[in-house]
């Protein structure tokens, strides 16, 4: 349709975007210049439909499912373990909970200063896996003070 075509480039825009005012139509088929065409558009016979957007519900809803830790098993994943969690970032956060851990123990006084040193140290080595070994291995080898 001419009329649909010149609507659509005056008002830069997709012919599938153009409107036609169903009470106006015979005014609209005898325009047939540009000029009738700005007019008619001038006098809201012809109009343009807003532009669609994309609906981000979908991704609202992955981005809170994956807040709640979903999405992320093994086919979710692209890289390594490390490209996910360097092993530098994956020690400091191991090794500031172990220290933590002897420092509250030494706070609380359940380890003598010596046991506490060479504790510190085994962690430091990376002897210990996590704060759940530690107390194991306090408990096999009976490093606790005993209560009097």
């Amino acid at each position: 349709m001419l009329q649909k075509r010149l609507a659509s480039q005056i008002l830069k825009c997709s012919a599938s975007r153009i409107r036609f005012n169903p009470e106006r139509l015979a005014d609209i088929k005898e325009a047939i210049t540009r000029q009738d065409v700005r007019s008619l558009i001038a006098e809201r016979a012809i109009t343009k439909l807003p532009a669609a957007g994309i609906s981000r519900a979908r991704i609202r809803f992955a981005a809170d499912q994956r807040r709640k830790g979903r999405r992320k098993g093994a086919g979710s994943r692209k890289g390594s373990k490390t490209a996910r969690l360097s092993g530098k970032a994956d020690w400091i956060a191991r090794i500031r909970l172990q220290r933590a851990f002897l420092g509250q123990i030494r706070a609380k006084g359940l380890v003598e200063k010596s046991v506490f040193n060479d504790l510190y140290r085994k962690a430091k080595g990376g002897f210990f896996r996590n704060r759940r070994h530690i107390k194991l291995y306090i408990n096999e080898q009976k490093l606790f003070v005993a209560k009097k």
